[in-house]
């Protein structure tokens, strides 16, 4: 039997998203459930896959099966598609199986021509509409499909309107759209060199084709990339019989969620546009009205309206994100989807559909991004500055939290100021579009003149828990585009200002902000997900400080303490060179003894820290050539203090250069070579543990020692014959029987795979996952982002196998190490601390091959506990369904 590449709506259901997309199983939801939805049919992503393995070309049965769908399609309304007097038009919509929000191209009232348009002015009796219709389908196959670009479009609309004197392009009268028609086609001309596409069926396949390619532009490649997606999935092609809110005052066109998506209280939330279509209302183009006022201008459709939201929301057991359009006063649903939230927004529906009734304590778990806790733990403004700081402007709330950073006004320049300069940066915009995301990825908040709050911005940064503010028309860009008037003050690009999404006000000046307090809903749900968890979580975490704060957020122990970030501090720094410096083992050993009471209270200060949960420490890893200096003053002085001539000291410096300092002297090399170091740390360690235990014998403190780089049994063997002299003798001088455990860092290829005999000295893994990523790959994660970004274009990866493990390689390796090391020793303790650790797909990969815990920093301890319930969940057979 042939493949069935195009189904109708009523063919479908919800449950066919990975074939229809998730926009076309919810169409097709609707249609079964009888509501009002425009009828259409959807050419799946299985023909999408199609498509490229084609050669990018529609295969003739795809072809066939869409002429077979139209046709039942003009059977159903009655219209014929092409026809100049009963014409049917058509949107054609995008729809992955993930939502991905203004990541894809959508193209409306396609069908029309100099003919057909005529016809619809005359049926109609409304020119305006039908010349409306036909610049906004020019303009959008111009954009999409030839990719010409809207900006030339906007041009020419901005000039007729200030030609006319008139502010809105509602304002334009039926001449002024046809004469624009004719300017828009003019340019489709000049910058492709053809006549405007006037056959139908051309223009249809013209668009499949471009949502089909738009699945891989850098937009699409760079959201999936941040959100998990494979390339692999494909989008869906909708294709659905237009229905007109621009039809004049008794059409419209709208934006609607069934609860608040910033904080997430119960109660229709949305906005729309009277006279207008669809992409009126999210692209921005004018500020619409709050979704109550439908009331007021239409209450049968405004009741109509809430009752089908209320039915929808019962139905999926979720908040829903819907869009309607309104034509000549009958309502038709174009679409219903599980709605992007905040995090507190996320956490408050679903304890609050759990109080409902509506689902249970697992659904409520799977049901949340664990990226999206992120968010939550990050500043906001302080009471103090802020009550001392005045607003310059307000707009639109339209992303909670707060943010302070210099003005940029291209993406491009919030990119390379975050990125090359490591600057926070406030992007400041008329609207954001679909080419904006890589630098609203890196903006520390967003600033919009226009839209609302489901506008493009305002949609994307709450995905992203980045704050926004949208819709200050108050806003007055400089002819230069690198300034803007706002209370009065011009500010210019680099000036400071500060943005508090909650409320939408703006400050002209650095507004000083404060970590995040978390409770209520954060609380309690976290409570269900340590119910469902079954690996640990720790953190990864060199001070007090940080461990407090780790444990704050419920780590359960430190999975990584690097002891170097402690040698960089003031008062220690000289003596860490000393040893450096240092030409015999004595001369070592008196620089060690300086520093070891330091080291000492290092660890006993993390150890209260940690209140008795486990402590796993690193010996030294990097090369001792990162502690010296490298400016010839520095060198200068610090000769000077050690009294060594500064030839001698270069001297030093110079041999201890390394060609790859990330494959040289470090890690276990530098106990090997300088046993010394080996011995004060542990020192430090048992020493530091013992005192701890002494003050609070009610813990039972059972310091990990972990060994980095090993790569060799003997390696390991020597190393661990230091530590356990070392401990041992200062254990039984205290006569306090102290356990301990020796361990060590997977992190080189060779380790892996004589992962059964290195179990044989190791009593637990750590994966270095940062350094067995990089020795597996060949590349330097140092040097990796500037080709990384070439091979995401080329689809060669997927995602940054530095964020994200890569599964078929290293994780190979890892399963490889997991499965020897415990043929060897049965009870070997097994966990990870690479910065991967609070990955959730990593975390998820962790679990189902079997480690005990996992570990990272701080902030992504919830977001490590949240993946590790869900890894748990799934594995049980529960669906993870659309996560928010």
């Amino acid at each position: 039997m042939a493949n069935k590449y195009v189904y109708m709506f009523n063919e479908g259901n919800k449950d066919m998203k990975n074939l229809l997309g998730g926009k076309g199983a919810n169409l097709a939801e609707m249609a079964v459930l009888g509501l009002p939805v425009p009828q259409g049919f959807t050419v799946t992503t299985e023909a999408c896959t199609d498509y490229y393995d084609s050669g990018e070309k529609i295969s003739e049965a795809v072809e066939n099966q869409i002429f077979e769908s139209l046709a039942k399609l003009e059977e159903i309304t009655g219209k014929k598609f092409g026809d100049i007097e009963n014409p049917l038009l058509v949107s054609v919509r995008s729809g992955a199986r993930a939502s991905m929000p203004g990541m894809m191209d959508t193209i409306l009232n396609l069908g029309l021509n100099d003919e057909v348009v005529e016809s619809v002015a005359s049926k109609t009796g409304n020119p305006r509409f039908a010349y409306d219709s036909y610049r906004r389908f020019i303009q959008m196959y111009s954009d999409v499909v030839m990719e010409v670009g809207k900006a030339y479009f906007e041009e020419l609309i901005d000039k007729m309107k200030e030609a006319k004197g008139v502010k809105l392009d509602s304002e334009l009268d039926a001449d002024d759209l046809k004469r624009l028609s004719e300017q828009f086609k003019a340019e489709y001309k000049s910058k492709i060199g053809s006549d405007f596409p006037t056959e139908a069926k051309e223009q249809l396949f013209g668009a499949v084709r471009a949502v089909f390619r738009s699945w891989n532009n850098a937009r699409a490649i760079t959201y999936r990339r941040l959100n998990d997606i494979p390339g692999s999935w494909g989008t869906a092609v909708n294709v659905q019989a237009m229905v007109f809110g621009n039809m004049g005052d008794t059409s419209g066109t709208g934006v609607a969620f069934s609860r608040n998506p910033s904080t997430g209280e119960k109660g229709l939330f949305g906005e729309f546009l009277m006279n207008a279509q669809g992409e009126d209302v999210v692209a921005g183009i004018r500020t619409p009205e709050p979704i109550d006022k439908l009331k007021e201008i239409n209450a049968a459709v405004y009741d109509e309206f809430v009752e089908i939201v209320t039915k929808l929301e019962l139905h999926y057991r979720d908040m829903q994100d819907m869009e309607f359009t309104i034509e000549e006063g009958k309502l038709y649903m174009l679409q219903t989807r599980n709605g992007k939230r905040t995090a507190a927004a996320a956490l408050r529906i679903a304890s609050e559909l759990v109080d409902e009734g509506l689902i249970d304590e697992r659904t409520a778990v799977l049901m949340i991004d664990p990226k999206a806790l992120d968010t939550l733990l990050h500043p906001q403004f302080d009471g103090a500055a802020l009550a001392s700081a005045k607003s310059i402007g307000k707009g639109l709330p339209a992303s909670p939290g707060a943010a302070c950073g210099q003005v940029v006004f291209t993406a491009e320049d919030a990119t390379e100021w975050a990125t090359k300069k490591n600057t926070p940066v406030i992007l400041v915009r008329l609207e954001t579009s679909p080419e904006d995301i890589e630098g609203m990825t890196y903006a520390k908040g967003i600033l919009t003149a226009r839209g609302g709050m489901t506008s493009h911005a305002a949609v994307v940064a709450r995905g992203m828990g980045t704050c926004c503010v949208a819709g200050l028309g108050d806003i007055v860009f400089g002819a230069d585009g690198k300034s803007f008037k706002l209370g009065g003050n011009t500010y210019n690009e680099g000036d400071w200002i500060s943005l508090d999404g909650s409320t939408g006000n703006v400050y002209g000046e650095e507004v000083k902000t404060v970590p995040a307090s978390i409770s209520g809903h954060f609380g309690r749900f976290m409570e269900w997900v340590d119910g469902f968890r079954t690996i640990k979580v720790r953190t990864n975490a060199d001070t007090p400080k940080d461990s407090e704060q780790a444990i704050k957020f419920g780590a359960e122990g430190i999975g990584l303490c690097r002891t170097e970030h402690m040698f960089f501090e003031e008062d220690r720094i000289a003596a860490v060179r000393e040893m450096i410096v240092s030409k015999t083992a004595e001369q070592r050993e008196k620089a060690l003894d300086k520093i070891l009471p330091m080291q000492r209270g290092d660890f006993e200060g993390i150890y209260e820290a940690m209140q008795g949960y486990p402590v796993t420490i690193r010996l030294l890893d990097p090369p001792l050539h990162e502690f010296l200096p490298t400016d010839p003053k520095d060198i200068e002085a610090l000769a000077k203090e050690m009294g060594l001539p500064v030839e001698e000291l270069n001297a030093i410096i110079v041999s201890l250069h390394e060609f790859n300092p990330m494959m040289g002297h470090r890690g276990c090399r530098l106990d090997v070579t300088y046993p010394e170091i080996g011995v004060m740390q542990t020192r430090a360690i048992i020493e530091a543990a013992i005192n701890v235990q002494k003050k609070h014998p009610e813990w039972n403190l059972v310091p990990e020692i972990m060994v980095p780089l090993t790569g060799e049994v003997k390696e390991m063997r020597f190393v661990k014959n230091i530590i356990t002299e070392t401990a041992d003798a200062i254990i039984a001088e205290s006569g306090t029987g102290l356990k301990y455990m020796v361990g060590t860092m997977i992190e080189i290829p060779r380790a892996a795979i004589t992962a059964d005999e290195i179990a044989e000295e190791a009593e637990f893994f750590s994966f270095g996952t940062n350094d067995l990523t990089q020795m597996t790959f060949g590349f330097s994660r140092d040097d990796a982002e500037k080709f990384l970004g070439a091979y995401y274009d080329k689809q060669i990866y997927e995602s940054d196998p530095f964020q994200r493990i890569d599964q078929v390689g290293v994780g190979k390796l890892m399963e490889t190490a997991v499965e020897l090391g415990k043929k060897t020793r049965p009870d070997i303790k097994l966990g990870i601390c690479g910065e991967h650790g609070g990955d959730p797909s990593s975390v998820e990969f962790c679990y189902n091959i079997g480690l005990d815990y996992v570990s990272c920093s701080p902030f992504r301890v919830p977001v490590a506990r949240l993946s590790a319930a869900q890894a748990a969940l799934k594995a049980e057979g529960h669906s993870a369904g659309s996560q928010v």
